[in-house]
Order: C-alpha cells, then structure tokens, then sequence
C-alpha cells in the first residue's frame, strides 16, 4: 500500500494490473479492493487446476529441496532450470531474484544466492523483502513474450480482460507511453466471457492461426479461475509462445478479495503472513481496517471517508500519516485499547489523531474508551481529538475530567493544525 500525494490530496492505493494505481475503493463498511495476495507458486497450482499451461517446478523453502527438484529437472531432459525468489511483489528479476542455470553447479549456486537474500526491487520498498521461498522451474523456450490480464474495473461494472503484445515489461509504462497497446475487451456479467472475444485479443496479439484455439482455452480457463475464486487481479506476465508453437504463463499474479475468502477456506490457508506488514496481519486480529503508511502523524477514524478526509487534510496541513485505521462505527474499548497498541507500536509516530463522527459509535463511547487505553498503555506522544455528533458535549467533558493533557480542536482544520504542530515537535 502507498499514500500518494499530488500536493494537496493524499490517496491510498494499491498496486493493481502490473504496477498500475488505482484507489481503494469502499464497500459494505470497508475497503474492498484490499487483496490477499498469493505467491507465483501458488498461483501456477490454481491455474493448473483449470487446464492452463504452466512450466513444471517445484517449491522450496531450503537449499537440499532446491537441489532435489533442480537435480529432477536436469534429469527429465531439460538444459535450463529457472531459480525464483518469491515474495509478494514484482521487478523480482531487476532484483536479482530470478536466475537462469544451465548446470546443476549454477542452480545450486543461483539458490544460495537468492534464498534467504533481502530482495529490494519497485514495490518492496528500500527495506525490500526477505527471500524465504523458491521456486526451482523448468526453462522454456521463448519465441515472444506477450501479457494478459484481468482485472475488475469498477468505473464500467465490469471484469475487463487485457492484452497485449508488450509482454515483460512492466504494464504500466505501456499505458503510460502506448495506451493503444493495451487490448481490452469488457465481459457482459450475465453472458461471461465470450470464445468471440478471446478470439479477438488471440488475433490482436498476432498469434499464428495454429495458436488461436490455443488461445482460446487458455484465456477461457483464466477467466473462469478469475470468477471462482473471488480474484480482483490476475496477470500473466510474460505470456509466452514458445518455439515449438506452445502457450505458456511463465509467470502469474493473483490477488483476491478478502471479503470473499469466507467462501474459499483453502485459497484463505495459502495467505503468507510473514510477506504482510506485522502491524497490518495484528490489527486484522481484532477486526481493525488498518493500513500502515510512512508519516508520523496516526491516525484514529471511525468511517472509511471520513479517514480518507482526515488524512487529505493532515497532508493540507503540511504533516503526513503514518497510517490509515478505521475503527468501525461499533467500536468498543476493547478495540479502541487494541488500536492505540497498534499505533504506538509504530516507531515513527510523533502524534496521534482521533478524529471520529458520532453516529453509531457515540463520542461518549469514544472519550472513554480513549481515556482508559491511554492509562492503561501510558502513552507519551501528544493526542490531538476532534469530536462531533452523539453525545459529544459528555464526551468533551470525559476528556476534559481525565487529569490526561489532550488537545481537543474544534474544526478539523484545526485539529489538524494540532496535530502537525505536536508531530514536530510543538513548533
């Protein structure tokens, strides 16, 4: 997750079909494009389920299994075997996360390089991402590298399934600088996706007449894994044709909607907990919607817009949050104790904002929760609060009573104001 700043207006995104930003997007009291994300391995396994080519390989999670299935590969005939790190972002092979061998001597050596590796590429962030699995591939011969994807476009209401014969590069500079590369064709929700419509895009990547069927299987397949299994993104990139006329998906991302994983119990058991942010995986413990970002200032919201507002103006006001964390309308001082663990255990936070909407969770409610957790956490950094709606003159007055230094603004405006001052330091 990112927050994007244009100067005046921060925005958290998420990074969907090959790099591309695209909002969050909120559904039934929460963000509903916050995906679980799986590893290549694990995505090749579904898609194989579905009768779409990929190159054969193993997992492993240690140097003797590297050795094992790499000693396989070499011994069924194949001259290259493909060492990937995996981790739940792209740019692996910029990183140095992907290695091609063409003895057993360079995959060993490919695999004690790359496992256990802080692999740092575009998405991961300067700290990067520690190497803890691999996957030892058979090589294929390519003959062209081509990409497709789905993805749920929510501007038409529609799944749109991509193309295009830029394969291998990353997507979004393809539609930054050649849009018209990128082929798309929109799915009717009641009819599903049409052989016409795979046929199309087949004849749009110029492929040979003897691939069109081809095409059409492995595109159908792809759609019908996307649909089942609840996806918000699938990308194969590259998609290759190989020398012998064969379709392959040499690599694959996917993503799913969390909201939907109480339908999948076995897709919601390949979640990797430690490729999450530590703070991310604990506040989904206690049903908090919680974002880590890279400011200082916390913030504590009840409502996904209201979040999105408080977090614009912090930006407006020349400070930065640290974090995006709705509370919930029905919050309860278990929560509210449990979100204020969350947000100190973040080291770069200077202060703390409450800014909070009495409707459902009244501000009374609030005040006390808010009063218990910082006795019981003791915490330092400045709180700054805004308060308005059920009960607010009551909750005023909690705070107020408390014996604690709260800092209590009357606008949003002018707590934020607070809250950048008390982040830097009170000046």
């Amino acid at each position: 997750m990112t927050a994007v700043s244009d100067g005046n207006r921060t925005t958290v995104r998420d990074s969907v079909a090959g790099g591309c930003l695209r909002p969050l997007h909120f559904r039934g009291g929460r963000f509903a494009t916050i995906p679980m994300k799986i590893h290549e391995y694990q995505a090749k396994e579904i898609l194989r389920k579905y009768g779409v080519p990929v190159p054969g390989g193993e997992m492993a999670t240690t140097l003797e299994e590297a050795d094992t299935t790499a000693k396989a590969l070499f011994g069924a005939g194949n001259k290259v075997v493909v060492v990937k790190a995996q981790i739940h972002a792209g740019g692996r092979g910029k990183g140095g996360g992907v290695k091609l061998a063409k003895s057993l001597e360079e995959a060993d050596a490919a695999s004690k390089a790359i496992l256990g590796m802080q692999l740092v590429t575009h998405q991961t962030g300067p700290a990067g991402q520690k190497v803890q699995r691999l996957l030892i591939e058979e090589g294929s011969a390519i003959d062209r590298e081509l990409y497709l994807g789905l993805v749920l476009d929510r501007a038409s209401a529609k799944i749109v399934f991509m193309a295009s014969q830029a394969g291998g590069m990353e997507i979004e500079e393809v539609a930054a600088k050649t849009p018209d590369a990128i082929y798309k064709e929109y799915i009717e929700p009641a009819v599903g996706f049409q052989p016409y419509q795979a046929r199309r895009l087949a004849f749009k990547l110029g492929l040979k007449t003897a691939q069109i069927n081809q095409a059409v299987a492995f595109m159908t397949g792809l759609y019908k894994a996307f649909v089942d299994t609840d996806s918000t993104l699938m990308e194969i990139n590259p998609f290759i044709t190989t020398k012998d006329g064969k379709l392959l998906a040499l690599d694959c991302k996917i993503n799913f909607d969390d909201n939907a994983m109480f339908r999948h119990k076995d897709l919601k058991e390949l979640r990797d907990l430690s490729e999450e942010d530590p703070l991310e995986v604990e506040a989904s413990k206690f049903a908090l919607n919680y974002i880590k970002l890279d400011g200082t200032i916390a913030c504590m919201v009840n409502g996904a817009g209201l979040a999105m507002a408080t977090m614009d103006i912090i930006q407006y006001a020349g400070g930065s949050a640290a974090n995006f964390l709705d509370v919930g309308g029905g919050a309860n001082q278990e929560q509210i104790e449990n979100a204020f663990g969350i947000l100190l255990s973040d080291p770069h936070v200077k202060a703390i904002f409450i800014n909070i909407f009495g409707g459902i969770l009244r501000v009374d409610v609030l005040a006390q929760g808010v009063v218990a957790a910082a006795k019981k956490l003791n915490v330092q950094v400045p709180i700054i609060l805004r308060l308005e709606g059920t009960n607010v003159e009551e909750g005023r007055k909690i705070l107020k009573e408390s014996g604690l230094n709260f800092q209590v603004g009357t606008t949003m405006k002018e707590a934020a104001d607070l809250a950048v001052a008390a982040a830097k330091g009170g000046k």
